[in-house]
């Protein structure tokens, strides 16, 4: 822990300066990099008692043991730092885009005599004349792209050297897909309006390409070059085909970018939808990790940061679903980027708001079958198995995990759940709901136990006597319980007295993801990407799920029960027939007292009286 005692002195020699500050524990690694417009009191902050701080602030301030600051001459600097120091260090407090350094982008290297169109991942503005494209989300959307340019325009694909005495030109030539330039062939003009007319379909200026195509079309039926007019206007009518099935979002829009996210637990998922001209030309998908505890503001800022310092192009206008912090030095910063003025937008109604609901409702379904993806990867399931048997040094892999959970407000309507997942996946016929029987007030520990016990107790029947068809039967590999060493011990106490003590068991904490284990004094932490953590993490989720959408069914069960059991002269009979009748509690409260007399044996002074209870 950082010595308190000094604390106050450094803190009060902070430069009142623009500038970055990193947070380091006690192994001296960063886990916090943060910028500040005044440097002496965004740290002092961290380090002042206030209710306003998240519990994830708070745990990080917990583990702080060194800080260190860098003085920057203006915000924007200290903002471009930040980004640079969050790459190298990949601190595990910070919002960070998954995997950001590998995302790959299409390079069109003007530079060179005969360009080329290629798919890398390495970027390099400074010291290179190429045109750059991107990021995109996965290798897959970048090559269908490629593919498509490959199918419009005649541009070479191959890397060898061009000095135009090759013996004889390859396939793509003889079927219009390259101009020849290796056989010398190919007009020097003719082959740079192709990569021209590439680079204006890669940045959705379709319009002027198609333009442009007709002029060079015209001008060569002009030549008498007809061969050439002719595969000009085969290039017209593909580019035509693929401007058609571009959605058409708003003519009275230009260029945007719309984003918004949707978020579960520590992760949450961007989508940007890419508009040039009115259309939506694609939209991509990211993952940001370290979400957990951060408000929509901080999680947007992190993106739109991290994002649009490696995108080759900023548009003129960016929608967001969000607010971010210091938006004049991110606009900024951008306008500086893109040579002119930009602008950041929050519409909070109109076209604009719609656009980015639709986004943010994407980016919702991208999340989850980004999951469901995940979970049939045989290869991630064997990777996560494995890597959970080695950190909890299990004697066998975990194939069948169990998952519980505790729903219930202030004791009311207490449930418990238990998931099951097969090799890694959910197998949804073995989950089971329990509704707490024994268990008064807010006892989460002891309403866990009961579910405990009376799993277990059918587990130790089936064992005993032999039935090993019996779903209950089957003892899991590992379980998993919502919590810390509290849960844990609970748990353990419930499988000591079942005699199943041999059954691995432990405690998923959601605050920092600490893994809580029997015998052990200190939690274990894997790495924030580890594909073990991760199926923890969807297991503990999963039985979350599982057992607030049962809650919410018992409770809204015994909310209807509450209001209609409190009428003198409504039976558990009449009851079913006034439900029978109207569907719901609020239909019959909307009825007339007519309407609710007609009810076979509900009596007009019956009908009088339940309309006065349920009141319009």
């Amino acid at each position: 822990m950082i010595d308190r005692g000094h604390l106050q002195e450094r803190l009060r020699a902070l430069p009142a300066s623009p500038g970055v500050y990193l947070m380091r524990d006690a192994a001296g690694e960063v886990i916090y990099v943060g910028k500040a417009v005044r440097l002496r009191d965004r740290v002092r902050s961290y380090f002042t008692a206030s209710a306003s701080h998240t519990p994830k602030t708070r745990d990080l301030v917990h583990h702080v043991a060194d800080f260190e600051t860098i003085v920057t001459v203006s915000e924007l600097e200290a903002l471009l730092l930040e980004n640079t120091l969050i790459k190298q260090y990949q601190p595990r407090y910070n919002v960070r885009l998954r995997d950001d350094k590998s995302y790959p982008y299409i390079k069109v290297t003007v530079q060179e005599e005969w360009p080329r169109v290629l798919v890398t991942r390495r970027v390099n503005l400074q010291n290179d004349s190429a045109r750059y494209y991107g990021p995109f989300s996965n290798a897959k959307s970048v090559r269908r792209t490629v593919d498509l340019l490959d199918k419009l325009f005649p541009y070479r694909s191959c890397n060898k050297a061009i000095d135009g005495h090759a013996r004889r030109p390859c396939l793509y030539y003889h079927i219009g897909r390259c101009l020849g330039p290796c056989v010398g062939v190919a007009d020097r003009q003719a082959y740079q309006e192709a990569i021209e007319s590439v680079c204006l379909f890669l940045e959705g200026k379709q319009k002027k390409l198609i333009a442009d195509l007709r002029a060079q079309m015209a001008a060569a039926a002009e030549a008498l070059e007809f061969e050439r007019a002719a595969r000009l206007r085969d290039q017209i009518r593909a580019v035509e085909n693929v401007v058609q099935r571009q959605r058409v979002i708003s003519h009275a829009l230009s260029d945007q970018d719309v984003i918004a996210f949707a978020r579960d637990d520590g992760e949450a998922c961007v989508q940007v939808f890419f508009i040039r001209g009115g259309k939506l030309l694609g939209r991509e998908n990211f993952v940001l990790t370290g979400t957990r505890g951060e408000d929509n503001r901080e999680i947007m800022t992190s993106f739109v940061e991290q994002f649009y310092a490696q995108a080759t192009h900023v548009p003129r206008e960016v929608i967001l679903q969000s607010e971010v912090d210091e938006a004049a030095i991110i606009a900024a910063w951008l306008r500086k980027k893109r040579g002119t003025r930009v602008v950041l937008k929050v519409p909070r109604r109109g076209r604009k708001r719609e656009l980015v609901d639709l986004v943010a409702r994407n980016a919702t379904q991208a999340m989850a079958e980004m999951r469901a993806r995940w979970l049939t990867d045989q290869q991630k399931t064997a990777a996560a198995v494995t890597e959970l048997q080695e950190a909890l040094a299990l004697d066998r892999p975990p194939m069948r995990i169990e998952g519980y959970d505790i729903s219930n407000i202030q004791g009311q309507s207490a449930v418990g759940s238990m998931v099951v997942f097969q090799d890694g996946a959910p197998r949804s016929k073995d989950y089971r709901r329990f509704r707490i029987k024994t268990v008064a007030g807010a006892d989460d520990y002891a309403m866990l136990q009961e579910v405990l016990r009376r799993r277990f107790k059918r587990a130790r029947r089936g064992l005993d006597s032999g039935d090993t068809e019996d779903a209950w039967t089957r003892l899991p590999d590992l379980i998993l319980i919502d919590g810390g060493k509290g849960q844990l011990n609970a748990a353990l106490e419930v499988l000591d007295k079942a005699g199943l003590a041999q059954v691995p068991t432990l405690g998923l904490a959601k605050q920092r993801e600490e893994i809580f284990v029997q015998g052990r004094a200190e939690p274990i932490v894997l790495p924030s990407d580890s594909q073990g953590l991760y199926l923890l993490q969807r297991i503990r989720d999963e039985a979350h799920r599982f057992a607030i959408t049962y809650h919410r069914r018992v409770r809204q069960k015994e909310g209807l029960r509450s209001q209609l059991d409190a009428i003198s002269g409504v039976g558990p009979k009449r009851k079913a027939a006034l439900l029978k009748a109207f569907g719901s509690v609020p239909a019959i409260r909307a009825a007339s007292v007519d309407e609710i007399a007609a009810v076979p044996g509900i009596p007009r002074s019956l009908a009088e009286r339940i309309k006065d209870a349920l009141g319009d």
